[in-house]
């Protein structure tokens, strides 16, 4: 009985899986899960951590040094053999002069610690540090990008899920339109009063519908999974639920404004002319002395003649590159090069930016208008298939013209959806555009 006990439990796990109920996505839960489990958010984060990392390294210029070392040696050497005897202040060793000829093994054990603070760099720390907070700066606007960018992917695909599931109704309820013709052409076929050619003529469009619901189906399915991808969530076999009614996409507003300063790939790019500007200040810094005060201390022991003594020294240094083969002279011009290099960019990337804007901007006017002519096709293409099929039943209309009318019936039905769908998907591009969350 025990061994039953393991399946026994697999088995009602499997069974409350399978009762627990389906998750329902709205875009606000679609889009919080893609930003907190997307590789590209998390990758985006490790870069800032690493940005903040090499800020705390520039920061340490401003931190005194403190450097310990030691070391234990024993010699026969003369010159090391005196150097040990200074060392230990063991003078009374050079009351027998023959004794540094030929001083046998002697021993030191030595401890030293110094402690050097830097008073002038010629500006390089500082100018390294505001590179380095400007580079932290445009890593966080780079998240910030992908952010919006990975929103407004995760939107696009919910509403294409959304578009293709609605196609796959429109289809159906076309299906259903067409066979219940077909089945009324059949009886009438049967009594008389239909043509052979116009039966097979409304059974062949039957069919081309129901491959064309088919191709709509597998699309949908598609779409579920390109869903799931842009979570950034493994592939499941679990149905991709929606919310029938969706309060964040009906809140998806139009921007009036035409402002993008506060798009984050424009801020990025400024913080990185920042940082440039202040590499170049780094880099003349070359040409500049520096000065370090310090102070050390040394600790010595010898056992071999038992002797110990401590010193203590402090004082200033300073270092003037007079010469270095051009090297500082290269790296202004390199670092020069790439000020101008990031000037451009930025440049080159607001003219883009103000094209995008305004495409998105005509874009949506166009859906706008869109939505409005198929919806209004939508009541008219009904109204006219209602009465098709009143005076296909009653034997006035031809069969071709039936199947025509369904067809457009049809045709604008899905018009209608894509539509909807795009002027949804046409306010989050514009939203996006001008730097702005794609989600309320």
């Amino acid at each position: 009985m025990t061994s039953f006990r393991p399946l026994l439990a697999a088995g009602l796990a499997l069974a409350a899986a399978a009762l627990a109920p389906a998750k329902v996505w709205t875009v606000e839960e679609a889009v919080a899960t893609a930003l907190r489990q997307h590789p590209d958010v998390t990758a985006a984060r490790h870069r800032i951590e690493a940005c903040r990392a090499m800020l705390q390294q520039v920061e340490s210029a401003w931190q005194p040094q403190v450097i310990l070392s030691g070391h234990y040696i024993q010699s026969a050497n003369a010159l090391t053999g005196f150097i040990f005897t200074m060392y230990q202040r063991n003078f009374g060793y050079a009351s027998n002069p023959d004794r540094y000829n030929r001083p046998g093994w002697v021993d030191d054990l030595s401890l030293n610690g110094k402690v050097v603070y830097n008073l002038y760099a010629g500006g390089a720390p500082t100018a390294q540090r505001t590179a380095a907070g400007a580079g932290s700066r445009a890593s966080e606007e780079d998240l910030r990008a992908i952010q919006q960018q990975l929103a407004a992917e995760v939107v696009r695909a919910l509403l294409n899920l959304r578009k293709a599931r609605e196609g796959v109704v429109a289809l159906e309820a076309g299906l259903r339109a067409q066979d219940a013709s077909v089945g009324n052409a059949r009886l009438r076929f049967e009594a008389g009063q239909v043509l052979k050619a116009d039966l097979l003529s409304l059974e062949v469009q039957l069919a081309r519908t129901r491959e064309a619901l088919s191709s709509a189906r597998h699309a949908a399915a598609l779409a579920a999974r390109a869903f799931t991808f842009t979570l950034g969530a493994e592939p499941s076999a679990e149905p991709v639920e929606l919310a029938p009614e969706d309060p964040g996409l009906a809140a998806l507003e139009p921007p009036t404004a035409n402002d993008f300063s506060a798009r984050p790939e424009l801020v990025a790019l400024e913080e990185r002319q920042r940082m440039a500007e202040a590499l170049v200040t780094a880099a003349r810094a070359g040409n500049r002395p520096t000065v370090n005060a310090f102070v050390a201390g040394q600790y010595d022991q010898g056992w071999r003649f038992g002797r110990h003594a401590e010193s203590l020294e402090g004082g200033l240094t300073l270092n003037l590159n007079v010469f270095d083969g051009g090297r500082t002279a290269g790296k202004v011009r390199q670092s020069l090069a790439e000020l101008a290099q990031v000037r451009e960019q930025l440049r080159k990337a607001r003219l883009g930016i103000g094209l995008e804007v305004e495409q998105a901007r005509l874009a949506y006017a166009d859906a706008v208008e869109r939505l409005a002519v198929t919806s209004a096709a939508v009541l008219q293409a009904e109204e006219s298939a209602a009465l098709s099929r009143a005076r296909f039943e009653q034997g006035v209309l031809l069969a071709a013209e039936l199947i025509g009318t369904e067809s457009r019936l049809t045709e604008v039905r899905l018009g209608r959806v894509l539509a909807t769908a795009d002027e949804r998907l046409a306010v989050v591009q514009l939203r996006r555009a001008l730097g702005l969350s794609p989600t309320p």
